[in-house]
Formats: C-alpha cells, structure tokens, sequence
C-alpha cells in the first residue's frame, strides 16, 4: 500500500457525491461509504453538511472533510464576483486549512489537497486535488467513484419535474446499484 494514506476509512476510492443548482437553490447529496481499498464500511459521520452560507460534500478522504467542516474559516463573497472569490480568497482558505490541519501533502512539487463540491449563491462548484475550482454550465454535477453513473441519472432527470432532492436521491440510489462502493443512507442538503 506504498503511496496510500492511513487505512482509516479513506472516502475517495468508495463513494459518490452529486450536487445540483438552478441558479437560485443548491442541492448536495452523499453517500455514507468509507473504504482502505479492501474493506468498505458505512459510516455516520456524514460526507455532506454546511458550514456557514457553504454547502460541501466531499471525496478523497474523512480527515479532509472534518477539517473543512470543523476547522474552515472563511467568509461569505463579498462581491459580484463570486467566481474570483472562490479562485482566490476561498481556495486560499481551503490551502491553510488543509495545511495547519496535516492533510496537505506535495507531490512532485505540486502542493495537493481532495476533491469536493462546493454550493454558494446559488453556485456550484467543484474543487480538484490541485485546487483549481470547476463550474459547470449544466446545473449538476457528481465525484467518487460512482459518478459516472450518478452523471447518467442527474442528465436524464434534468428536464423533468421531479425536485433537486429527489434527482439527488434517485443519482446516489443509481450509483448505490450499479458501483460496489457506494452504499445508503444518503444525506442530502439544500442551500435556502
């Protein structure tokens, strides 16, 4: 297991995350696997949850998301410009606290963080390992390792009446069907 972090029930090899936005209204839902690679074991800590006016829902490892419920500390935009805030003033948030939390790490020179879905302003985002932040022009979204599957469902569901919450449940059920690491009960959170 050269190269892979503590076998303390990593998140990013077993799990599924998806987010959804229509402009106004954010929905983030997640599964509730943890896995080391061999073992996967569903936990209750919670892959999906608030901190201030940010929805987040993660991958790639528990440690990082504690670290970014429990110890991120930064403010809500304050500007227009919601885009370069998150660029610049949030992933630097993000970089410290990963960083005075233990769980940065460099790799070949580049700094590394995990992947996990942002929901701001009725915005959503994805941050990669190397901190660049996405925004897709689709409205939805889904990382793990069952987000192929979650992406299949959040599309075919996009023109449809059925709610945000619902498309969430019904993405992560489909993932929970068809990818061995992806397991209930899900949590799924809404921005107001």
């Amino acid at each position: 297991m050269v190269g892979m972090r503590s076998p303390a029930m990593e998140s990013g090899f077993m799990t599924c995350i998806v987010g959804i936005s229509d402009g106004q209204t954010v929905t983030i839902g997640g599964d509730s696997a943890g896995s080391d690679g061999w073992h996967v074991a569903v936990r209750s800590d919670s892959k999906v949850f608030q901190v201030g006016p940010y929805l987040m829902g993660f991958t790639t490892s528990y440690r990082m998301g504690q670290l970014l419920r429990y110890s991120l500390n930064v403010s809500e935009p304050d500007t227009w410009d919601v885009d370069r805030f998150m660029v610049t003033t949030f992933i630097e948030a993000v970089r410290e606290c990963l960083s005075t939390g233990g769980y940065a790490r460099t790799e070949n020179g580049q700094e590394q963080g995990g992947k996990f879905l942002v929901g701001i302003h009725g915005r959503l985002y994805v941050v990669d390992d190397d901190y660049q932040i996405g925004h897709t022009i689709s409205g939805y979204t889904a990382v793990g390792s069952g987000y192929l599957v979650a992406l299949g469902s959040l599309h075919s569901t996009a023109r449809s009446a059925v709610s945000s919450r619902q498309r969430a449940v019904m993405a992560l059920e489909a993932a929970a069907e068809l990818t061995e690491g992806v397991r209930p009960p899900f949590t799924v959170v809404q921005s107001e």
